[in-house]
């Protein structure tokens, strides 16, 4: 398992640089393949000793090695987030489905793209969503620990509450209290996750989500009609239910001996 181990962290951290290509390129309509990567100050192209993940960062000093301008931590943080989901899903699932796992990483790696882009630009793109989703249906046939009718229930009550409350929100408060991507993304995660695992990630979500948006509000003073996205939540609570809700689940029926 250690030379799994290694290879795993090596190629998530590899991973990680072509992500955050994704995330920067994505929302602004560019080729992920065309034009070379570059510095987005001063045009520079990147040489093959500028992308090693994480070296190339600290090598450099975080600024570019033409212009000297900064380069944003997320870059290398996003490397190291990937090596580390992947390194976690390689040790709860390797063993007991290489396939599960490596579906996992697949969605582990989406739902980094989500949580940045939707943070920066409150958009939540179908490529995206139609990822989980595939990797849902693989889901239904390949995880351990779930049946395969608890995905398709996971994903008919999720999208159902969702596309409740997105309505709901529109008739009452004459605007969206949802962004519709919130939608799909609800419906595609649980099919992935299936519903006892779904229930657990939305309890993360929106826990987070009143605490971190109570301290901003009284922080920053903001208007209570001010929008904040929700996808950021949503992929770190569907994020931590795909790694530990078998876990948590089984801990809490063993509170009550079911």
């Amino acid at each position: 398992m250690t030379c799994v181990y290694v290879l795993t962290g090596i190629l998530g951290l590899c991973v990680g640089s072509f992500l955050n290509v994704v995330i920067y390129r994505v929302p602004i309509g560019m080729s992920l393949a065309k034009p070379d990567s570059h510095c987005p100050k001063c045009g520079y192209k990147l040489r093959w000793y500028d992308n090693i993940p994480v070296l190339s960062y600290l090598i450099l000093g975080a600024k570019c090695r033409s212009c000297r301008a900064r380069i944003s931590p997320r870059y290398m943080l996003v490397e190291i987030l990937n090596a580390l989901l992947w390194l976690l899903c390689a040790y709860l699932f390797w063993q007991r489905s290489i396939v599960y796992a490596a579906i996992s990483m697949i969605v582990l790696s989406t739902l980094i793209c989500i949580f940045f882009i939707d943070l920066a630009h409150m958009l939540i793109f179908d490529r995206f969503t139609l990822t989980v989703l595939v990797m849902g249906l693989c889901a239904t046939f390949f995880d351990p620990s779930t049946k395969g009718y608890e995905h398709l229930i996971g994903a008919l009550a999720a999208g159902g509450l969702f596309l409740a409350i997105y309505y709901i929100a529109i008739w009452v408060l004459d605007k969206e209290g949802l962004g519709f991507g919130d939608v799909k993304l609800a419906f595609a995660a649980g099919l992935l996750l299936g519903w006892k695992k779904m229930l657990f990630a939305l309890l993360l979500a929106s826990v987070a989500a009143s605490i971190v948006l109570l301290i901003l509000r009284k922080r920053r003073g903001d208007d209570t009609d001010k929008e904040y996205p929700f996808g950021p939540f949503l992929a770190g609570g569907f994020a931590l239910s795909l790694l530990f809700g078998d876990t948590v689940i089984r801990f809490y029926l063993s509170m009550f001996s079911l």
